[in-house]
């Protein structure tokens, strides 16, 4: 009996000492949460991650003058997160030390941490494509060129006021912003597209063919299902049916449900007298676009075909 009192009695002192090296090992982060005003915050949310490479989460609330305080046990690196409705989050990085209370102020307001260069480059931006949406060309015009002013590498900026250049048949225009942008963004496939469609459409097939393959080699993997549709375009109008025809059939491999290729696929089938082949490429083309723009002329042809 009394071995194993003393045996309990040094377990307990081992305890106890264990104890009170935990307690000496302890620390804390401490601090505030306040809006854009100063004023405490309270009810935030605080949410406490260790950085150290082991998965410590601690969470919290700040009282009604927006303080809060976390016992910590790991000294090193935390990431505290604090969030309030209405006003957003922010998150500091602290370092907590032994035995040493760590601080961690927050002020939280909707644009805290919002670089206010990005945030009026977005607002202008915005207002381009706004005033694109509701057809003012100008206005889109003017608003994308301040954006451009903003950061001169913009090169969705210049994109976009080559399409309004070209909603207000503008071509020389539109030409030089479209090669600004694929100057700023080689790989820019969209205004290669734009730029391609607009080739064609002049009659500069041969420009139009290079812009066109240009963008199919940018776009990677063979490229993009507009840009091989675009070649079958400029070669249609080249009259050279047959290689139009095998750029479609190619825009259909990239992808199925590009309703413009069926209808084209079944306007070179129909050149080819495979009125059967021809219909089914039409209806095809009704199931994927029935209010599309080829949509009466499909119509026609199925019901005159199947006569």
């Amino acid at each position: 009996m009394l071995k194993t009192l003393t045996n309990t009695l040094s377990a307990l002192v081992a305890v106890l000492l264990l104890t009170s090296g935990a307690a000496a090992q302890s620390t804390m982060i401490k601090g505030k949460v306040v809006d854009g005003e100063g004023k405490p915050v309270q009810g935030a949310t605080v949410a406490i991650e260790f950085k150290g490479g082991v998965a410590r989460k601690f969470a919290t609330k700040t009282d009604r003058r927006g303080e809060f305080v976390q016992l910590l046990t790991e000294t090193g690196e935390y990431a505290v997160t604090a969030t309030a409705d209405k006003l957003g989050t922010q998150t500091v990085g602290v370092r907590v030390r032994l035995g040493q209370a760590a601080e961690a102020n927050i002020a939280l307001s909707p644009n805290a941490g919002v670089d206010p260069a990005a945030a009026k480059l977005r607002t202008v931006f915005e207002a381009g494509v706004a005033a694109s949406k509701a057809n003012d060309h100008d206005g889109a015009i003017a608003k994308f060129t301040e954006a451009s002013t903003l950061i001169p590498n913009c090169y969705d900026c210049f994109y976009n006021i080559g399409v309004s250049y070209t909603q207000k048949k503008d071509d020389k225009q539109a030409e030089a912003a479209f090669l600004k942008a694929i100057e700023l963004k080689p790989n820019y496939t969209e205004a290669m597209n734009a730029l391609a469609t607009m080739y064609n459409n002049q009659k500069r097939f041969d420009e139009a063919a290079a812009m066109s393959a240009k963008a199919s080699s940018a776009g990677g993997g063979g490229g993009s299902a507009d840009s091989i549709y675009n070649q079958g375009i400029i070669l249609w109008n080249q009259g050279k049916i047959a290689d139009a025809k095998a750029k479609f059939e190619e825009t259909l491999k990239a992808d199925a449900t590009y309703a413009d290729a069926h209808f084209q696929l079944g306007m070179a089938l129909l050149n080819e007298g495979k009125l059967t082949e021809a219909v089914g490429s039409f209806e095809t083309y009704l199931k994927l676009a029935p209010s599309g723009q080829f949509a009466t002329q499909a119509t026609a042809l199925v019901a005159q075909l199947k006569k």
